[in-house]
This record gives C-alpha cells, structure tokens and sequence, in this order.
C-alpha cells in the first residue's frame, strides 16, 4: 500500500531513554520506528541515527532505514502547523480539498473499514459532529481503502454503521495519508480556519482531548 505498512495502534515517539552501558551508549531502548507500532518493550540496539541533535535508536538495520527515509513521521509532532494539501474523492467520484471547507473547524479522520480501532472511534466522532456542526465544525471520514470495489464497500459499510458526517475515499494518484504522513491509523488531525493543523491523534484516541481541543478552538 504505497510501499508503507499502516498499523492499527501507535505511540507518539519522543527520542527513546535507552538504558545505558558503563561507557554511555545505550544497551537498549525503545525502537523509535517499532514503537509507532504499538510496541513498549526495550530492545537492543542494533543501529542509531542523530535527527535534529537529538539520537534515535533502533533494533535493526531496516529500522533504522525507514526511520532514514522519513525521519519527520516518526518524531513528536510540531504544533501548530500548516495543513499539506488534501485531495480526495467523494463517494460519487468528485474532488473534494479543504478549500471546499473555508471558514469550518476540521477534524480530518483517516481510516478504513478493516480497522477494528478505526469503527470504535466514528460513534465518538458522531457524537461530536452532532453537537458541535451548527457551531461550525465538521468531521470528514477519509477512508484509505483500495480497490476497485472500494466505493461498494465503503457504502455498505457507513450504511451498517450509520454515521451522517461526510465519508470520503482517498485514492487520488497522491494518497492524503501520505501527505498527512500517516503511519498508523485511526488518525485524527484537527485544523483550524486558518489552516493550521493544532492538534493530531493516532492509533488510541482520548475523545475528551478531543473535545476539549474542539471547545477551545470555536469560541
């Protein structure tokens, strides 16, 4: 998908607090890249690599490697800043970007329909399009599914689960979650009127963090 693998839990990564040798260097640590898929444990090092003054660990070569080819997905986020460019696709097959939203409070939700985290998240996510819509804000469902039956199943499944905020399909020629540099989903990213993402979630979602940034960025 892409060439990158979504996984369905995440961590937000700070540089890893290895556990340190007699002669200072770390014996193990938190892999910088294994963690953003939802692993905990320490592991030994293998390779590390400086981003920024700061180190990152890892307990592999190709770890390490992929950390390389991206290092920004896999660091703490910068807040706020600008939203990248969205372009995705209605269900009828139209274009749709974040213009089409001037003046609205975004909440950009990316997932798919084999994601048992992602369907737990859209009753929440319903809730507040509900109360807060006429106070304008607005939910889009970005669905990363593929396929040339990706429409049929998409449809099938918001009619199963019954949510009325707009559902999209992200199968542009240059996918969103890739600008979004998403690499677990569900993934969540508020953006405000100015188009500054403020606020970003991934894999566990504390809602009434949610909520709270949403309350705060409409008065």
């Amino acid at each position: 998908m892409y060439g990158v693998v979504l996984f369905l839990a995440v961590l937000l990564i700070s540089p890893s607090s290895p556990r340190a040798k007699e002669n200072g260097g770390p014996d193990k640590a938190l892999c910088s890249v294994c963690a953003i898929r939802g692993e905990t444990e320490e592991e030994k090092v293998k390779a590390q690599a400086g981003h920024d003054g700061k180190v990152y660990y890892f307990c592999s070569k190709n770890c390490k490697k992929e950390f390389d080819l991206d290092p920004a997905a896999y660091l703490p986020p910068q807040l706020p800043r600008p939203a990248p460019p969205l372009s995705i696709e209605s269900l009828e097959g139209e274009p749709v970007n974040l213009g089409d939203y001037e003046d609205k409070l975004v909440v950009l939700d990316f997932w798919a329909t084999w994601c048992k985290p992602c369907i737990e998240v859209m009753p929440d996510l319903q809730r507040l399009y509900d109360k807060y819509s006429e106070n304008g804000l607005v939910v889009l469902g970005v669905s990363i599914d593929e396929g040339k039956d990706r429409i049929k199943k998409i449809r099938k499944f918001v009619d199963k689960v019954g949510v009325s905020y707009p559902i999209f399909s992200d199968a542009r020629s240059t996918p969103a979650w890739h600008t979004f540099k998403v690499k677990a989903i569900p993934a969540l990213f508020l953006i405000d009127r100015d188009r500054q993402i403020v606020a970003q979630w991934l894999g566990g979602v504390d809602h009434q963090a949610v909520e709270s940034e949403i309350r705060k960025h409409l008065q």
